[in-house]
């Protein structure tokens, strides 16, 4: 394994080493010495797109881990979630001969355990390949995992982990604490995923809790031909979901069918707790009866309590355009500082929310909202709890699925209505009547406080004995920088005087003594300008850079397309 390992660090290395360099001479011209170099948008993009066909020739572990990157703007710009979000994980699958090995090796012999079995497998992924056979007169689908996988992703999972000191000279010290959590979450999320037992778990949990769904259709586990290595369900045709013009030949209503997907997911999310993370069109289908299907689970999470309370409170600010209410969900929920400049971010949102709106108060994306939120959540920067941001992801894909089918879908409309009905908003009513009776009873004790101790501050102006002490809140230490560099100019203007006096009536020596001060003292100054520090600093985000980057977006950038595949 480790010899292995070994092998795979020096190819992994040889994939990345132009784009290492090329980030190095950002952060020094020179590589060792240099000022930094500003990247544009564009130069990003065309890095995202170089750094995804490194992981695409990487190969499945790699497609894994571009495909949970796409879910961490508090990690990576957002060009490059943007381009990562196209990777879908399509890899030619394996030769029967292999797959088979590993079929017989938990089940038995194929002709024993099954009646018929197609080898042509109808579909093929990173970590595993689906083939069409039937059980029990019963037509069913088999997953089987990839032969060799398990030493494969072994091994890459340690060179990753040998990657990381390597890799923390190329990011900012407050992102090195995401990068370390995303290794181990990484390692925890393929494992997992490579655990057909488990899958098969959740995809029971999720299967029961639609039970009483008629719209909605999950495949049924066949217990007696599953096991850890090999997935057996019940096979469930249907019409891929972005496949419109099919869709509308067999006279589906599509709005309709955008509304099941919508509120399955804030099922999922709100009320269930447990949730299909990976909703992209070549793991949805419709039923000829016009159900939704959902395939592969082997992507799924969980939403403890408190995270779905704050989402509810999160949507349900999002559709009242309440800022404050925005921010501290965001604040609760652990993906915004407490101690975030509530301006800026206050400013943010009301560009989202301006940039997103239509004709009416609710007719805007919810998925510009989040993006606008990503985006920032990366200029800060921020961490995101590893199962929130699965529900961001998931929330726009859902909703980039939804538009595709209803071009005037309205995720507002669609998921005030569901939180109205499941009982959510009656609550909010109700927290807002106890939040204004509240600030109610805090005015009528402020009314009896305020008039005693304001003629008290009268009377001290009329003796003229107010005195009014100020604080000036300096975080940044721009009075102090100023300062130097006023007594810095000072202390320029005199030594040059001085060292003309010198020149003129003194040895040249006692001169050059003083121009060598001189040239310190302006030295010294030059580089209180340079320093990004202080006055000088950059603001991390402002309206200026957002439109920039949607300049940026719309004009230029790289553009590599994966079809989805169903699964």
């Amino acid at each position: 394994m480790n010899l292995r390992a070994y092998r795979r660090f020096f190819v992994v290395a040889w994939q990345f080493l132009p784009l290492l360099l090329a980030y190095a001479r950002d952060r020094n011209r020179f590589l060792l010495v240099g000022s930094s170099r500003q990247v544009t948008n564009e130069q990003r993009r065309k890095r995202a797109a170089a750094l995804l066909e490194s992981l695409l020739t990487l190969g499945p572990t790699f497609i894994k881990l571009g495909q949970l990157l796409s879910t961490r703007p508090d990690i990576l710009p957002p060009e490059y979630i943007d381009e990562f979000s196209k990777l879908q994980d399509r890899v030619p699958p394996a030769e029967w001969p292999k797959a088979k090995r590993v079929l017989e090796s938990e089940l038995g012999p194929v002709d024993d355990r099954f009646a018929e079995f197609e080898t042509d497998a109808i579909s093929g992924a990173s970590l595993g390949q689906v083939y069409r056979a039937e059980v029990d007169g019963e037509p069913v689908a088999v997953k089987v995992r990839r032969p060799d996988i398990e030493d494969l992703v072994e091994a890459d999972l340690r060179v990753i982990r040998w990657s990381l000191p390597l890799l923390m000279y190329f990011i900012d010290e407050s992102r090195s604490f995401s990068l370390e959590t995303l290794a181990d979450e990484f390692a925890k999320t393929i494992r997992e995923e490579m655990d057909y037992e488990r899958e098969a778990r959740m995809l029971g949990e999720i299967r029961e809790n639609f039970a009483d769904n008629d719209r909605v259709r999950i495949p049924r586990v066949i217990d007696t031909h599953s096991t850890r290595r090999v997935l057996t369900m019940e096979y469930v045709p249907g019409t891929k979901i972005n496949d419109i013009e099919d869709l509308d030949e067999r006279g589906f209503d599509r709005t309709q069918l955008a509304e099941t997907l919508q509120n399955a997911y804030l099922q999922m999310i709100i009320d269930d707790g447990v949730f299909h993370a990976d909703p992209h069109p070549g793991n949805l289908a419709v039923q000829e009866d016009g159900k939704l299907v959902f395939y592969d689970f082997g992507m799924s999470g969980r939403v403890d309590p408190f995270v779905q309370e704050k989402i509810v409170d999160f949507y349900a600010a999002v559709a009242d355009q309440n800022i404050d209410a925005i921010l501290d969900a965001l604040i609760e929920m652990g993906t915004l500082s407490p101690e975030a400049d509530r301006q800026v971010m206050g400013d943010v949102m009301e560009l989202a929310i301006a940039d997103a709106r239509g004709e009416d108060i609710e007719q805007y994306r919810v998925q510009q909202i989040i993006q606008q939120v990503e985006d920032t959540i990366y200029e800060f920067p921020l961490r995101l709890p590893s199962n929130l941001a699965l529900v961001l992801r998931v929330a726009t894909v859902v909703e980039g699925v939804c538009v595709t089918l209803d071009p005037e879908f309205d995720f507002i409309s669609v998921a005030t209505a569901y939180l109205r009905d499941e009982g959510y908003i009656a609550a909010g009513v109700r927290n807002y009547v106890e939040d204004r009776a509240t600030e109610v009873q805090d005015a009528a004790q402020s009314a009896v406080r305020i008039p005693p101790k304001l003629e008290s501050v009268l009377d001290r102006v009329e003796r003229e004995d107010l005195q009014i002490r100020a604080d000036i809140e300096d975080s940044d230490r721009l009075l102090a920088t100023m300062t130097k560099r006023l007594i810095l100019g000072m202390l320029l203007a005199s030594t040059v005087f001085s060292t003309a006096f010198l020149y003129a009536e003194a040895p040249p020596i006692v001169a050059a003594i003083a121009g060598t001060g001189v040239l310190a003292v302006s030295g010294a100054l030059w580089w209180s300008f340079r320093s990004k520090k202080g006055v000088r600093a950059k603001p991390q985000f402002t309206r200026q850079s957002m439109r920039e980057r949607q300049q940026g977006e719309s004009t230029g950038g790289l553009a590599t397309s994966f079809e989805d595949e169903e699964a």
